[in-house]
């Protein structure tokens, strides 16, 4: 047998127990964790936590509470993270190569998520459509907007932290796709195969996406 088995993820179901039942130990057991959570916030005031650290905690668990509450009416369907580059124009052969993959993926009924800006993620939304569209944006000083499709969509989360968003990226999806980008494509890449590779997050499809002929992944290959 062995010894570290992989476990594959389920393509209809984003985490184990995803969705709240009506069975009483259910009740009970969400009833005890929210309990803890309780428990843990009065444990900062005896243990004198400063303010910038009440700040930080206080702002991550209010992103990831509305962002699991966007998330949970479509944890059942089958969901793609796509990562690139935000700079990507529209007139550039990995900008339709990033739109058609979009389209492919909503026609076998798949969501696609991506960062919600411009560029690769833009294109991926354009594919896939506004019904068939998650963002996950993040907000920054001098970037970034979210794309036209996405941008009054309820289906759009809002983050301040870049580990929260990070998070959803990989909790909520099935797979991953990788296209042409710049450090935070290369950090979203390593960080899931990292945690694909620990066993942190079962195992799912990972794949370096190109346009025809294009050059961006063949030294990697290499």
């Amino acid at each position: 047998m062995d010894p570290h088995p992989h476990h594959h993820a389920q393509p209809d179901v984003s985490e184990s127990d995803v969705l709240p039942t009506e069975h009483d130990s259910e009740r009970i057991e969400r009833s005890r964790l929210i309990a803890e959570i309780k428990a843990t916030a009065d444990k900062l005031e005896r243990d004198n936590a400063t303010r910038g650290d009440l700040k930080i905690l206080n702002r991550a668990l209010k992103e990831l509470r509305y962002a699991f509450k966007i998330f949970t009416p479509y944890r059942r369907q089958r969901k793609v993270s796509v990562f690139g580059s935000a700079r990507t124009q529209p007139d550039h052969p990995a900008y339709a190569q990033a739109r058609l993959f979009g389209e492919l993926m909503a026609k076998e009924d798949w969501m696609v998520v991506t960062g919600a800006g411009g560029g690769i993620m833009e294109a991926a939304h354009v594919g896939a459509g506004a019904k068939m569209s998650m963002g996950v944006n993040i907000m920054l000083p001098f970037e970034q907007d979210a794309n036209y499709v996405i941008s009054e969509d309820e289906k759009l989360v809002h983050l301040k932290y870049f580990f929260t968003r990070k998070l959803l990226f990989v909790k909520e999806v099935h797979a991953i796709v990788l296209c042409p980008g710049g450090f935070g494509t290369q950090d979203e890449g390593f960080e899931t195969l990292t945690l694909v590779q620990t066993g942190k997050r079962d195992l799912m499809p990972i794949a370096c996406l190109a346009e025809p002929g294009g050059t961006y992944w063949t030294g990697r290959k290499e």
